[in-house]
């Protein structure tokens, strides 16, 4: 990890995130700890993901060295699309509905905290997953547990529990496909039925919901985490175990840790990237990039 060496700074602000925030207790906590001798801090606003990019890129061609990002997990991945492989750091203050970047990483959840807290920050550099040509930091989804992301989307109300009723809704209706996977180690498995297919580089898909406790940032592999079908009920029952961090407790399930892999399905469909859906072809090629991202972490 290295320590901070900060001078120019870019915060990068999310208005349609999930919560409800107060840009003016931020915007106090970033000019107390933030706006000091030598730091030049400037604000911007993100209508959507795309904006969100391009101001990330253009902020990067003006030098600026630290960008922070207010929002969630589809705001964080935009914009860490374009700092990977630059000497740009990341922070990330909170405003999203499962923030399992900064849950990660234990990032105060309050943005105003979060302000504090990372002007005290180190940095260190994590791997990046890459799907096809999209990155991903914290998680990509490709069976049910892509499905119900669509659920979760709907709901009003933010946190684990949404999950949950997500999980047990798209369950009634999800139809299992057959998946098969070649590893860079050669191994190759066959899941005719997968319920959960999870490729974590980060512990969870966010609001506490820890499929893959044993994924660490920089390792340099990425986790997947296979639950194949049982019966409708029994999963139901045993759903918490998917989002507590004990999801290996459950039966039929596979865990493999992996470099590159290809998977291949009998139909496209979409899947779960960092939150959001993206329609992705039958063959997906998944890899790692070891260290590619500068991000900061409470010191």
């Amino acid at each position: 990890m290295d320590t901070l060496d900060i001078r120019r700074v870019r915060v990068l602000i999310n208005v349609k995130s999930g919560l409800r925030w107060s840009f003016s207790a931020m915007r106090g906590a970033l000019d107390e700890f933030w706006d000091v001798p030598g730091i030049d801090l400037t604000y911007q606003f993100c209508q959507s993901a795309a904006d969100g990019s391009e101001k990330a890129k253009r902020a990067v061609e003006e030098g600026v060295d630290t960008i922070l990002v207010a929002g969630g997990d589809g705001t964080v991945n935009s914009v860490g699309q374009v700092l990977v492989g630059t000497n740009v750091s990341l922070g990330v203050l909170p405003l999203g509905s499962g923030n399992g970047f900064a849950r990660h990483f234990e990032i105060p959840l309050s943005a105003t905290r979060a302000a504090q807290s990372l002007s005290k920050a180190v940095v260190k550099h994590i791997d990046v997953g890459v799907v096809q040509n999209r990155k991903f930091f914290v998680t990509c989804s490709m069976a049910w547990d892509a499905a119900l992301v669509r659920s979760f989307q709907k709901s009003p109300v933010r946190g684990v529990l949404p999950y949950i009723f997500a999980g047990a809704n798209e369950l009634i209706q999800y139809e299992p496909q057959e998946m098969s996977v070649i590893l860079d180690s050669g191994e190759e498995l066959s899941f005719p039925d997968a319920l959960v297919f999870t490729v974590a580089n980060l512990t969870q898909y966010g609001g506490g919901a820890r499929i893959a406790p044993q994924a660490k940032e920089d390792d340099g592999r990425l986790e997947l985490v296979v639950a194949l079908h049982q019966d409708a009920p029994g999963l139901i029952m045993n759903l918490h175990r998917l989002f507590d961090g004990s999801v290996n407790t459950l039966p039929r399930v596979i865990t493999r840790s992996f470099k590159s892999m290809t998977v291949k399905r009998k139909e496209a469909t979409q899947i779960q990237i960092d939150g959001d859906l993206v329609d992705m072809p039958r063959e997906i090629k998944v890899r790692v990039l070891p260290k590619a991202l500068k991000v900061l972490v409470p010191g």
